[in-house]
C-alpha cells in the first residue's frame, strides 16, 4: 500500500479554485450520488431496460435479479457519464464531477488537495480553471480512443486530476511528498519522497502497466483516461514553459489589477548594441544603457556573445531595482543560453530570489534554490540558497522530519 498524505513546499496564499472544485466535487456526492445510491430506480422507468441491455454482465442473468442490484444512482450515472459510443458535450464536463463512491472520491480529492494548490498558484486562478478542466476533457476523449464502441459511461474527476498531476510533475522536480508506506508485515512507516517518484510510481505502476495488460482499463478503472490526463498536463507545462510571457501578463493583470512590467527595449531607432558597448555601459555605471543593449539583442546567439558576468550584473541590477518580470527574464535566457557555462549557481540563485521576493512563487523559487546546491557553487552562494530553503520550509503548514 502507497498512500500520499501531503506535499512540500507549498505556496503562500489561498488556493481558492482548487478549494471550490473540492466542494462541488463534494457537494455533487452529497446531493445526488449519495442519496441516489441507497433509492430504488422506478421500474417504469425506461431507461432500466436500455441500462441493462448496455451492460455486458447482465445480458444472462434474469432481470428480477438485476433489479435488485441497480439503484437509482446507476441510472443517473448512465444518463449523465461519458459513453464513448454516444458521446454528450453536456456529459463530457458533468461526468468530471460525478464519483462512484466515497473512496472514489475521497481518492481524487487527496490528490488534488495535496498537489492542486502548487499548480494553481503558478499557473493563477483564472487561468487554472480552465486548464483543470480542459485536461479532465483530452483524459475523456484520449480514453475514448481505446474504448469508442463502449456504452459503459465513464465518470470520476482522475482524468482532469491527472492533468494536475503532470503540471506538477514537470514544474515541480524537487518537492516532497510524505507518504504512508505498507509491506506488511516488513515496513509500515510514513517516509518523504522525491515528489517525481511518486508521481512516476502513479503513472507507470498503476496505470501504464495495468493500461498496456488490459487494452485501456480493468477493474472499472479508466487508466487510458488517466495517462491522456498526465500527458496533457505534460504538453500544456511544457508549452507555458515555452511562453512564460502569456501566461504572466495575463496572471497579474487579471489577479493583481494591473500588467508586471515588460522588458525595456529602447526607442525604435535605437540599433542593437555590441557586447563591447553593453560592456562599456556597465564599467561606467550606465546601468539603464546596458539594460537596453542587452533586450534590443534579438536572439540567443547575440546574448550568447555578451560577457556572462556582464549578463549577470544586469539580472542583478533590474532585480535590485524591483523590475522582477525583467530580471526574471535575463536569468532564465542565461540558464537556458549556458548550461553549463561560468556563474550557472548565481544565475538559479538569481531566478530563484526573483521569484521569491518579487513574484512571490514560493514553489517555484524552492526549485532553483535547490538546484544550486547541485551547482558546486561558492560558500557564499550556498549559503544564501541555504537560506531561502530554510525560511520557505520554516513557512510550511506542515513540517517535515528528515528520515
Amino acid at each position: 500500500m502507497f498512500l500520499p498524505l501531503s506535499d512540500m513546499p507549498n505556496p503562500k496564499g489561498t488556493p481558492v479554485v482548487n478549494y471550490l472544485l473540492i466542494g462541488i466535487n463534494v457537494a455533487v456526492y452529497l446531493l445526488y450520488s449519495l442519496p441516489l445510491s441507497t433509492a430504488r430506480p422506478d421500474l417504469n422507468d425506461p431507461a432500466i431496460l436500455e441500462y441493462i441491455r448496455a451492460i455486458p454482465q447482465y445480458q444472462n442473468l434474469p432481470v428480477y435479479q438485476i433489479i435488485n442490484h441497480i439503484s437509482a444512482y446507476d441510472l443517473f450515472v448512465f444518463a449523465h457519464g461519458f459513453k464513448p459510443a454516444h458521446p454528450s458535450f453536456n456529459d463530457l464536463f458533468f461526468s468530471l464531477f460525478l464519483h462512484a463512491g466515497f473512496l472514489h472520491l475521497f481518492g481524487n480529492m487527496l490528490f488534488l488537495w495535496i498537489y492542486g494548490d502548487n499548480v494553481e498558484h503558478r499557473l493563477g486562478s483564472l487561468v487554472y480553471l480552465p486548464v483543470y478542466l480542459a485536461t479532465g476533457v483530452i483524459a475523456t476523449l484520449f480514453y475514448s480512443l481505446f474504448q469508442m464502441n463502449s456504452p459503459m459511461p465513464m465518470i470520476g474527476a482522475s482524468g482532469a486530476i491527472s492533468g494536475v498531476l503532470g503540471l506538477y510533475f514537470l514544474w515541480f522536480p524537487k518537492n516532497k511528498v510524505r507518504a504512508f508506506v505498507m509491506l506488511f508485515p516488513f515496513f509500515m512507516d510514513t517516509v518523504l519522497l522525491p515528489a517525481r517518484l511518486v508521481l512516476g510510481f502513479f503513472l507507470i505502476v498503476d496505470n501504464l502497466l495495468p493500461f498496456l495488460l488490459a487494452s485501456g482499463g480493468s477493474g472499472g478503472v479508466a487508466h487510458g483516461a488517466h495517462i491522456g490526463g498526465f500527458l496533457a498536463g505534460l504538453a500544456i507545462a511544457y508549452g507555458v514553459d515555452r511562453s512564460p510571457e502569456f501566461i504572466s501578463r495575463f496572471r497579474w493583470r487579471t489577479i493583481m489589477g494591473h500588467r508586471p512590467e515588460g522588458p525595456y527595449t529602447g526607442e525604435p531607432d535605437q540599433g542593437i548594441q555590441p557586447p563591447q558597448n553593453i560592456h562599456e555601459s556597465l564599467k561606467s555605471g550606465n546601468f539603464m544603457d546596458a539594460v537596453t543593449g542587452y533586450f534590443s539583442s534579438p536572439s540567443a546567439a547575440v546574448r550568447k556573445a555578451i560577457d556572462p558576468a556582464d549578463r549577470l550584473q544586469i539580472g542583478y541590477f533590474l532585480l535590485k531595482e524591483n523590475r522582477y518580470s525583467e530580471a526574471l527574464a535575463v536569468f532564465r535566457q542565461y540558464i537556458t543560453d549556458h548550461p553549463n557555462g561560468p556563474f550557472l549557481d548565481r544565475a538559479y540563485l538569481g531566478a530563484g530570489v526573483t521569484l521569491y521576493q518579487g513574484l512571490g512563487q514560493l514553489t517555484s523559487a524552492y526549485q532553483y534554490f535547490l538546484t544550486v546546491l547541485d551547482l558546486n557553487p561558492d560558500p557564499e552562494t550556498e549559503a544564501q540558497a541555504r537560506r531561502y530553503i530554510e525560511t520557505i520550509q520554516g513557512l510550511q503548514k506542515m513540517q517535515f522530519k528528515r528520515r
